[in-house]
């Protein structure tokens, strides 16, 4: 077969979300492609120009949304040629949620960055009919397989006051498991915008069937209220800040609204949202909600002087019986893929801390009695956590072993959610501990370098202390790399993190670790348990740029990383002499906070799994790496490829 440019594909248009659907939504049921249709309806809404949103779901399995909003855009566009209305359903990252510096912006304040919106809605649509009122006329334009099919035309007049959008998509059944969107989910989406948009009157009507028409004009408060059947400990807490114009830290109008309450018992109620876009598996934004209650409620607990003797507070003994709704507008959210299930934006953590964490502090302040139920629910949290860390067994074999008394373990007991960090040093160990969150993460300090354990027979293995506490701590034994999956039957953590220095001592160290695991617990390594943490190199303090551009701190592994970080803010033209680099020494040097943010926090870490390679290729390179006898065949190696492995590093 000739390999010509003829063999090279060009997809252009949609046509790249047509041959890949699965990389721009959820191929399970249409629902995110139409709530991407009302996601629209819903900026202008969140930008004071639509007071009602209506969604149908018609008999022959198509959707409508119909907004009272200004219209999109019908003149011609500059620079594509045809009608705006019709760039925006044919364009991937067409929009105007794109022109965030501009402090007027409609969409200032929209559901991302990704741009691909309700083109992805066209492109996955067998048709898809727009009616566009606005400028005392109506007009139409209809689309087939994300092309136009019905050019845009003036079909009547309309009174002059009058404007919106109205979207009708047949969502095409070859791209999705099911061609139905559940009315269920459905209902709970458009409840969310009437939630979150107090005033705004959202219906929903299945043709043939029911209307519902929701509108809360205390939002989160009334939703919050509805949604907990158990007795609160204290009053429901609402707040609502925005950054001013002359912020210096953040954007104007960036922030969060909140409502918050303690139930003692009872099922809790979780609900976040940035710019509208509903987060279920939560992200910074939440991290953030958590660290300021935690915060305001130490605070008071620690001026009232009501936390006792021997207990220390921890952010999961506030948080473990709170109920919220949270609602937060960042600039430029970063979300995990085009679903926007989770947010990943570093800044917003610190954004709902500083706007959040102060006015609950005041609201416990001026509410003492309720403030002191609060603190009460707290310390008891603490005081059971405590208990249940003082002595921890598991079950093996030979009968019952405690876990080594230098292992802080975490909380939870969902295996699939834990990790545990081996870290390199007491020092580093200390600062882990203290940055981590106690629910899920555990820390094992290791003393110096581990034992070369290539040529140690397994039944030696736990004369070294060392190699017993992590094995027992593990909750598993030494085993053949043909040994069932049985053998992790009783493995007490999801990921198991090797955490050291980014030096040469550091390097020695994780390559010990791997050599333990590669040889004596082959399986946790095959089952994808082993990660790498790799903590910055390098930290570089950029100075603000205005009021749109606060000061940050921008993390670098390695040299590499960090000339691209400095070649990227040249082209964001920053003067990169004033940009302050230091390096960190290792681990220990970090305070608990920076640790946190740059090598432990689920939402900010970078890991690195290791993989297992077949035991052909792998065992003779090993054994040439690792055995006392190969030092010969060491040092030609290392001669060989020594330049080779610096420049990977």
């Amino acid at each position: 077969m000739n390999y010509t440019a003829h063999s090279i594909a060009v997809l252009k248009g949609l046509d790249p979300v047509r041959h890949l659907p699965g990389m721009y939504t959820r191929t399970d049921s249409p629902l995110h492609i139409v709530q991407e249709m009302i996601d629209n309806a819903a900026d202008e809404a969140l930008a004071g120009h639509c007071r009602r949103i209506q969604v149908t779901l018609h008999a022959d399995r198509s959707v409508s949304v119909q907004d009272d909003g200004r219209g999109i855009p019908l003149e011609i566009h500059p620079e594509e040629g045809v009608p705006t209305v019709e760039v925006v359903f044919t364009h991937l990252h067409a929009g105007g949620k794109f022109n965030k510096n501009d402090g007027d912006s409609a969409y200032r304040f929209s559901g991302g960055l990704h741009g691909v919106g309700v083109s992805v809605t066209n492109a996955l649509s067998s048709r898809l009919e727009v009616e566009v009122i606005r400028d005392g006329a109506r007009h139409r334009i209809v689309f087939s397989g994300g092309k136009v099919v019905e050019p845009l035309t003036q079909t009547g007049e309309a009174p002059k006051r009058q404007s919106g959008t109205r979207a009708r998509a047949w969502p095409d059944a070859q791209f999705f498991d099911t061609p139905q969107v559940s009315p269920v989910e459905l209902e709970r989406l458009l409840r969310s915008k009437a939630v979150l948009l107090p005033g705004l009157e959202v219906g929903f009507a299945i043709e043939g069937g029911e209307t519902r028409v929701w509108r809360f004009d205390q939002g989160m408060q009334q939703y919050l209220s509805e949604q907990i059947q158990d007795e609160l400990v204290a009053p429901m807490f609402v707040s609502e800040k925005y950054a001013a114009a002359h912020d210096e830290n953040f954007p104007q109008g960036a922030g969060a609204a909140c409502a918050l309450c303690w139930t003692a018992e009872g099922a809790l109620a979780r609900e976040s949202y940035v710019n509208l876009i509903p987060t279920p598996a939560g992200g910074t934004h939440e991290a953030g909600l958590r660290q300021a209650a935690f915060e305001a409620v130490k605070n008071f607990c620690e001026h009232h002087a009501l936390i006792p003797k021997g207990v220390k507070l921890a952010a999961e003994d506030v948080f473990s019986r709170m109920s919220f709704v949270l609602s937060a507008k960042v600039l430029d959210p970063s979300f995990q893929g085009q679903t926007k299930e989770r947010l990943n934006s570093r800044d917003a953590m610190p954004l709902v801390v500083r706007m959040l964490r102060d006015p609950l502090e005041l609201w416990l302040t001026g509410h003492p009695e309720a403030a002191k139920k609060v603190a009460e629910l707290a310390i008891r949290a603490a005081q059971a956590r405590n208990r249940a860390g003082q002595k921890v067994e598991k079950r093996k074999q030979s009968g019952v072993a405690i876990l080594p008394g230098k292992l802080s373990d975490c909380q939870s007991e969902d295996i699939r959610r834990n990790e545990i960090f081996l870290v390199e040093g007491d020092s580093a160990g200390g600062s882990a501990k203290s940055g981590r969150d106690k629910e899920f993460q555990a820390i094992l300090p290791l003393r110096g370098k581990v034992l070369n354990t290539w040529e140690i027979e397994p039944g030696s293995l736990y004369a070294n202390r060392e190699i017993h506490d992590i094995a027992v701590a593990l909750g598993i034994d030494p085993h053949p790399s043909t040994a069932n999956d049985k053998v992790l039957a009783n493995l007490r953590y999801g990921k198991v993190v090797i955490m050291t220095d980014a030096d040469v001592d550091g390097s020695h160290i994780r390559v010990l670790l791997c050599t333990l695991f590669y040889r004596h617990f082959p399986r946790l390594v095959e089952q994808g348990h082993l990660y790498f943490a790799q903590p910055p190199l390098y930290r570089l303090d950029v100075p603000g740029q205005g009021k749109g551009r606060p000061p940050r701190k921008v993390y670098a592994l390695d040299e590499n990383e960090r000339e691209a970080e400095l070649d990227k803010l040249r082209r964001e033209k920053i003067r990169t002499e004033n940009v302050a680099i230091s390096r960190f020494k290792g681990l220990g040097e970090m305070n608990p906070e920076q640790l946190w943010e740059t090598t432990m926090c689920p939402d900010t870490r970078r890991l690195m799994r290791v993989r297992l390679p077949p035991q052909e290729e792998a065992g003779p390179v090993m054994n040439m790496l690792m055995a006392r006898s190969e030092s010969t065949g060491r040092r030609v190696w290392m001669e060989k490829n020594g330049a080779l492995v610096g420049a990977e590093e």
